[in-house]
C-alpha cells in the first residue's frame, strides 16, 4: 500500500509538466490573432509564433542528439530523467522572463521578434522536458501499461490546452492590454520554477536512467545537418522578403508567391529527404542507426504531419472565425476563445477516453467508462467556459461530434493501427465538410479535428518504434524532432490563406489526414 502511494505521488508530480506543455501550446492559438492585430501582421507572420515554438523542439532534440553522438553518451541519461526535466523547466523559466521583457513596451516589429525569441527559449526547455518525461512516464511502473500512462499524461496535457486559451483570452481581450500579458508570463515563469523545486524536493520521484546503450548514427546526423541547413536557407529567404517593409505596407503578389513556394519547399525538404534516406538505408544500413527501419521513417513523417495538422487547425481558427467566411456573423478576437478552447478540448476528450485502459476494471465497467468519460470531459469544458463568462449555448450541439467519436472508439477496439486508420478517415471527412460547407456545420466539422487528433500521438509513436529493439531510444529521439511539423505546416497554411483565403487554406489539413490514414495501412503491411 505504501509503495502504491509513493508511485501515485511520483506519477502525479511527473505529469504536472504535461499540463504546462498543453497550457502554453494551446494559448498560442489565442496569442496568434492578438499579435496579428496588435503588431499589424499578415497571417503568415502571425504563424511564426508556432514556427518559433515548435521549431525549438526540433533544434533542442537535434542538439541533444549531436552532442550525445560526439560524446558517445546520452546526455539525458547522464543527467537522469528527473534532473533533465528540472534543467528544462529552468530554461523555460528563462524564456518566460524574456517574454516579460519583450511585451513590456510599445508594440514594434522588434518587440515581436523578441517575443519569437522568447517562445523559442521556452520551447527549447520543453524539448528537454519532453525527451526525458515520455520515457520517464513509461518506466515509472509496469512497462506493459506505459503507453496507457502516456495517455493519462496526455489527458493532463489536454486539460492545460482547455484552460490555456480561456485564461489568455480573458487577460488579453478584457480589455486588450499588454500589461496583462506581462503579468501572465511572470506567473508562468514562477510556476516553472515552482515545478522545478517540486522535482528537486520530491524524494518519492527517482532519478531514473535508461539502461539502453547509446547508439551512434553518423549518416543520420549528416542527413539532419543537411536538412537543417536547407531549412535555414529557405526561411532566411522568406524573412528577407519582409525586409524593409513598413508597418502598414503589404507584400506584393510576387513576394507572396515566393514565400508560399519557399514554405512548400521547406515541406518538401523533409518529405523528399526521408524518402531518400529510405532508399539509401535499404541498400546499406550501416551508419543510419534507427533510420534504417522503414516503419520509423514513415512514422517520423507521420509525427511531422500529425503535429502540423493538430497545430495548424487551432492556430488558424482565430482568422477563420473573425473573417466571417463561415457566415457566423462578425466575431471579434475575444469572441473566438470558447471555440479555440473547444477545439483543444476535443483532444482532452479523446485522451481522457484513451487513458481508461490504465485502470484495471471489468469489461462491463470499461464499456460504460468509454461512454461516460467523453461526455463528462465535454461537460467540464462547457463548465469552465461558463465560469469564464462565455456563452456556451452555441457549443452544446458539438455533443453530436463527441458521440461519433465514442462510436469510433468502440470500432477501434484499442488497436493502435485500427484506431489511427479510423480517426484518420474521420479527419479527412471532417476537413472536407469544413471546406465545402458553412455556418455551424463547417465550424463543428473543423473543431472535430481536435477529436480526430486526440488519440493519434500514442498510436503513431508505438507503431513507429515497434521492432526497433536496441534502437528504440534513438528512434524515439528522431520522432521528437519531427514535432518540427508544428513549425512548418502552420506557416504554409498561413501564407496559403493570404493568397486563396482562410477557409480554402484548410485544404492542407485534408492531405495531412490522408497521409496519416496511409501510414496506418502501410505500417500494417510492414509488420506482416
Amino acid at each position: 500500500m505504501q509503495n502504491n502511494k509513493h508511485y501515485l505521488s511520483a506519477l502525479s508530480t511527473l505529469v504536472s509538466v504535461f499540463f504546462f506543455w498543453g497550457f502554453i501550446a494551446a494559448s498560442n492559438s489565442v496569442f496568434i490573432p492578438f499579435c496579428k492585430t496588435y503588431f499589424s501582421l499578415d497571417q503568415f507572420q502571425s504563424q511564426l509564433i508556432d514556427f518559433s515554438f515548435y521549431g525549438a523542439y526540433y533544434f533542442g532534440a537535434l542538439i541533444l542528439f549531436i552532442y550525445s553522438s560526439r560524446k558517445k553518451k546520452d546526455l539525458i541519461n547522464m543527467w537522469g530523467y528527473k534532473y533533465s526535466i528540472i534543467y528544462g523547466l529552468i530554461l523555460s523559466a528563462i524564456g518566460a522572463k524574456m517574454m516579460m521583457f519583450a511585451v513590456n513596451g510599445e508594440p514594434t516589429k522588434n518587440s515581436f521578434s523578441l517575443i519569437l525569441l522568447a517562445l523559442f527559449v521556452v520551447g527549447l526547455g520543453f524539448s528537454i522536458q519532453q525527451t526525458a518525461a515520455n520515457p520517464f512516464v513509461i518506466n515509472l511502473g509496469n512497462i506493459k501499461k506505459g503507453s496507457h500512462r502516456l495517455n493519462l499524461a496526455g489527458g493532463i496535457n489536454s486539460f492545460g490546452t482547455v484552460i490555456g486559451p480561456i485564461i489568455l483570452g480573458l487577460l488579453l481581450f478584457n480589455p486588450i492590454d499588454d500589461k496583462n500579458l506581462y503579468s501572465l508570463y511572470k506567473i508562468v515563469g514562477l510556476l516553472f520554477l515552482f515545478a522545478a523545486s517540486l522535482f528537486i524536493l520530491s524524494k518519492k520521484l527517482p532519478n531514473k536512467k535508461s539502461n539502453i546503450i547509446f547508439r551512434t548514427a553518423p549518416k543520420a546526423i549528416n542527413f539532419l545537418i543537411i536538412i537543417t541547413t536547407l531549412l535555414t536557407i529557405c526561411f532566411y529567404l522568406i524573412f528577407n522578403e519582409y525586409k524593409g517593409l513598413n508597418q502598414d505596407e503589404k507584400l506584393s503578389l510576387k513576394s507572396e508567391k515566393i514565400i508560399l513556394y519557399l514554405t512548400i519547399l521547406s515541406f518538401l525538404i523533409i518529405s523528399v529527404g526521408l524518402i531518400i534516406v529510405n532508399k539509401l538505408s535499404s541498400k546499406n544500413s550501416n551508419g543510419w542507426g534507427a533510420m534504417k527501419y522503414p516503419q520509423l521513417l514513415l512514422g517520423m513523417f507521420a509525427i511531422f504531419i500529425y503535429v502540423g495538422v493538430e497545430v495548424t487547425i487551432g492556430s488558424n481558427l482565430g482568422e477563420l472565425l473573425t473573417s466571417n467566411v463561415l457566415n457566423l456573423g462578425i466575431l471579434k478576437d475575444s469572441d473566438v476563445t470558447p471555440y479555440i478552447s473547444m477545439y483543444w478540448g476535443g483532444l482532452m476528450i479523446g485522451r481522457w477516453t484513451g487513458s481508461i485502459a490504465v485502470f484495471s476494471t471489468t469489461k462491463k465497467i470499461k464499456k460504460w467508462l468509454y461512454i461516460l468519460v467523453p461526455y463528462i470531459a465535454f461537460g467540464i469544458i462547457l463548465y469552465i467556459n461558463s465560469l469564464s463568462g462565455f456563452k456556451i449555448n452555441s457549443l452544446i450541439p458539438f455533443i453530436i461530434c463527441v458521440t461519433i467519436q465514442i462510436v469510433a472508439f468502440f470500432q477501434a477496439k484499442e488497436d493502435p493501427q485500427k484506431t489511427l486508420k479510423i480517426f484518420g478517415v474521420l479527419g479527412v471527412l471532417c476537413m472536407l465538410i469544413g471546406l465545402i460547407s458553412s455556418g455551424k456545420i463547417a465550424l463543428f466539422a473543423l473543431l472535430s479535428g481536435g477529436l480526430c487528433c486526440s488519440i493519434m500521438w500514442p498510436c503513431i509513436f508505438s507503431l513507429s518504434i515497434q521492432g526497433l529493439g536496441k534502437y528504440t531510444s534513438q528512434g524515439s529521439s528522431f520522432l521528437i524532432m519531427m514535432i518540427l511539423g508544428g513549425a512548418i505546416i502552420p506557416p504554409i497554411q498561413g501564407k496559403l490563406a493570404d493568397i486563396i483565403g482562410i477557409q480554402n487554406s484548410y485544404i492542407i489539413t485534408v492531405f495531412c489526414f490522408i497521409y496519416l490514414t496511409f501510414f496506418s495501412v502501410k505500417v500494417k503491411k510492414i509488420f506482416k
